[in-house]
């Protein structure tokens, strides 16, 4: 075929029509030798590793996945399909599907049509054309997301939908491929096969990325302590990043001599070729249990996605030899060459495919769609409270209590009152006690017993296996407890310290926290995300020490954000937390006030009154249940949580001297989701209103309780608030310029008393 022609069309013409009438117009022209026809189970061309019935069926996968694409493009501008970031020139990666199983967890890359095509194959009665054809649309069929977003995702085919964000997906896999082999250490049922394999794929340019480079690393270093990693990493290099072009042979430059990351490269363009070179890095990866990287050669036969002209700033004759390295004109020349097929024959495919493809979004058009906000969000933040608060209060496992704690009268519950630290300590002793599943990992938390030694001893009591260091790298932390809780483990990571978070917010923001909503609840990675934060050290501050913004995780969608002032409330909402973990799924922020972790005394040194007893057994804490303070008072009502609370109490006794109020003190404890209907009722009676919020003025926690309060029709209250600077934490005695203190609180209460 002249290169003439195909330069014409260009000029006015869809890019998408164009790709189909290349591939017509190659079968039509083709004039080469023809073989005899194989059997099944013949090489389809001499030498090659993939036989007849292979190549057939994958050929089948690559005109799905392109007819899919064709048809997102043509449809798109009929406002009957929603996404058209396509497969085309990526369609070779059905090979990894086709040598992989179904059991083998993936996250995949956006060009994985041929893929997911390949895949559907494993289990009898499944349509991916009709599947796809329903989240191109979507419908609230989709069996991926009910319509939610356009994922590749399957639950009987173990893909779990992953978002469009750049390598967000790596630190997962990876940690989903650790958690295989953790599971046998811990005697965990995996709830797939033991010699299972993690799949993740991604772009050359992704590769770059800074959460793909720390999958990387990870994986070395896992490898490097011989500790078995079986992720097949499969970069599909088609050599430009939306415009960017990637540099030629930086990826093979980039990851051939990596230490203990194993390269391999296949051709992904020729079935007949890349089919022995995929096969021995699928092999690889399960037989040695190590991280493995694919080199994947591609091609990207159209824009980025249906809004990307590329006919715009790309050459004609750039344009032309990128469609002519089409891998389905490789694949139709395959299959004329073999005898497999004539032309006849591969045009009539062709075309049956292009037929069902249209017909089935036709149909998904016409399906049922989100049309209520309840529904959009049913499966964002599942709820079963009378589950949950049973779950919690469970308490059936007293055997195993006392043996991590050393005998019956070493139980947390017999000791003295205690503080914060030890509480916490004692709480996660008890849920690990009650969990078998449970693992307990971060930086420095073994060993050592954590920069506070909040887990001293609970190496010791449940060993190495259990509870362990990781590398310095907070992505890889959150990455590892997605792949805990994919399967089927209740994670507890620690992150030392909140400002450490926002390194690695979107594995939080981006992932654990969505994965509910875009698997219509299907997949689920349940973990509790313990974070030592706030202000308010003493002798160890500066910003790093003393973040103060809450913000960042109020803001992330479904996420449970609990902050407990004080031990006893410590254990109780631990106990609620991990029960909401393990019943509905739920992903939890745990934070720590690092200042009140070793705080014994409230009102002057020696009165021992922010110690307390150690809650019995079958104690929780109902999911947004607010502590309160003197609940008759009424004079004035301050609402806070975290280093607010005793400060709050504090400042009520100089109120009551220096004004003659009584106060109540609210203790929040749960910032998201607030609960709006217990701070009105709260707020309902009062006469004056404090918002103590030791957060930063903007975007802070105290935002959240004026608005319920206004909503809620008592913004004419007297109201002050009392909160941080819009400032980073200075060191030393700077910092407490720019956090409330006692002093500021009595001094907004003065002046709601001169308010008329």
């Amino acid at each position: 075929m002249s290169a003439n022609p195909i330069a014409a069309r260009h000029k006015g013409f869809n890019r998408a029509e164009i790709v189909d009438q290349n591939f017509t117009e190659f079968l039509q022209l083709w004039n080469g030798n023809v073989r005899a026809k194989p059997r099944d189970n013949d090489p389809i061309l001499p030498g090659s590793a993939l036989d007849a019935r292979g190549f057939r069926e994958l050929l089948e996968s690559q005109l799905i996945s392109r007819h899919l694409d064709l048809m997102a493009r043509v449809l798109r501008v009929q406002n009957k399909v929603f996404y058209t970031i396509g497969s085309s020139g990526h369609e070779g990666n059905a090979m990894v599907a086709r040598l992989t199983r179904h059991t083998d967890p993936a996250f995949l890359h956006y060009r994985s049509g041929g893929f997911m095509a390949e895949r559907f194959r494993k289990l009898p009665g499944m349509d991916p054309v009709m599947d796809s054809a329903m989240s191109f649309a979507a419908s609230k069929a989709d069996p991926a997301s009910g319509g939610r977003h356009k994922v590749w995702g399957s639950k009987p085919l173990w893909v779990l939908p992953q978002t469009s964000t750049i390598a967000s997906h790596l630190p997962k896999a990876l940690g989903t491929a650790v958690a295989i082999e953790q599971a046998r250490r811990i005697g965990h049922r995996l709830p797939i096969p033991d010699d299972s394999i993690a799949i993740c794929s991604f772009g050359d340019a992704s590769s770059n990325h800074a959460t793909a480079q720390t999958a990387f690393n990870a994986a070395s270093w896992t490898a490097y302590q011989k500790l078995p990693a079986p992720v097949l990493f499969v970069c599909e290099d088609n050599g430009i990043g939306i415009s960017v072009k990637t540099p030629s042979g930086w990826v093979a430059n980039n990851f051939q001599h990596r230490p203990d990351l194993d390269y391999f490269f296949a051709d992904g363009l020729d079935l007949a070729e890349g089919y022995a070179q995929v096969q021995r890095a699928v092999d690889h990866c399960r037989n040695t249990r190590r991280p493995t990287f694919l080199h994947l050669k591609t091609t990207r036969i159209m824009g980025h996605a249906g809004t990307d002209f590329e006919i715009e700033w790309r050459s004609i004759e750039e344009l032309v030899a990128v469609e002519a390295s089409d891998p389905l004109l490789r694949s139709a020349a395959i299959a004329l060459e073999s005898g497999l097929y004539t032309k006849d024959e591969l045009l009539a495919l062709n075309d049956t495919f292009r037929k069902r493809c249209f017909a089935a979004a036709e149909e998904a058009d016409r399906s049922p769609k989100l049309e209520r906000l309840d529904d959009v969000m049913a499966p964002l933040a599942p709820y079963t409270p009378a589950k949950v608060k049973a779950e919690a209060e469970r308490a059936d496992y007293n055997d195993k209590r006392i043996a991590v704690f050393g005998g019956e009268e070493k139980l947390p519950e017999k000791q003295p009152p205690r503080h914060l630290a030890i509480q916490i300590n004692q709480a996660l002793h008890d849920v690990m006690a009650k969990y078998p599943e449970t693992l307990l990992f971060g930086e420095d938390v073994a060993q050592k017993g954590g920069v506070y030694t909040v887990t001293k001893g609970l190496q010791k009591a449940f060993k190495g296996s259990r509870v362990f260091n990781t590398l310095l790298d907070e992505t890889v932390i959150l990455g590892l407890a997605q792949g805990y809780a994919n399967m089927g483990m209740l994670p507890i990571p620690e992150i030392q310290y909140l400002a450490y978070f926002h390194n690695a917010c979107d594995q939080i923001r981006g992932e654990a926290a969505s994965l509910q909503f875009f698997s219509n609840n299907q997949y689920r990675n349940p973990l509790v995300m313990r974070i030592a934060a706030l202000g308010y050290q003493r002798g160890f501050g500066g910003h790093f020490h003393n973040d103060n913004s809450i913000t960042a995780l109020r803001d992330i969608p479904g996420l449970v954000v609990g902050c407990p002032s004080r031990g006893d409330d410590a254990a109780t909402m631990l106990r609620t937390m991990m029960a909401l973990a393990k019943v509905d799924g739920r992903v939890c922020a745990y934070l720590e006030p690092i200042a009140l972790y070793m705080t014994k005394d409230l009102y002057e040194a020696g009165d021992g009154q922010w110690q307390f007893a150690y809650p019995e057994p079958g104690e929780a804490m109902t999911l947004g249940e607010g502590r309160v303070y003197d609940d008759k008072a009424n004079d004035l009502v301050i609402f806070t949580f975290g280093n607010g609370v005793p400060m709050a109490l504090r400042s009520a006794r100089t109120i009551e001297k220096e004004l003659g109020w009584k106060t109540r003190v609210v203790d929040l404890r749960w910032l998201a989701p607030l609960n709006d209907a217990f701070i009105a009722a709260q707020a309902k009676n009062a006469k004056r209103i404090l918002v103590l919020d030791e957060g930063r003025k903007s975007a802070g926690v105290g935002e959240g309780v004026i608005t319920a309060i206004v909503e809620a029709g008592y913004g004419s209250t007297p109201l002050e608030r009392v909160v941080g600077a819009d400032t980073y934490t200075p060191l030393a005695g700077a910092a407490f310029l720019v956090l409330p203190g006692d002093t500021e609180v009595v001094a907004a209460a003065k002046k709601l008393a001169v308010r008329k």
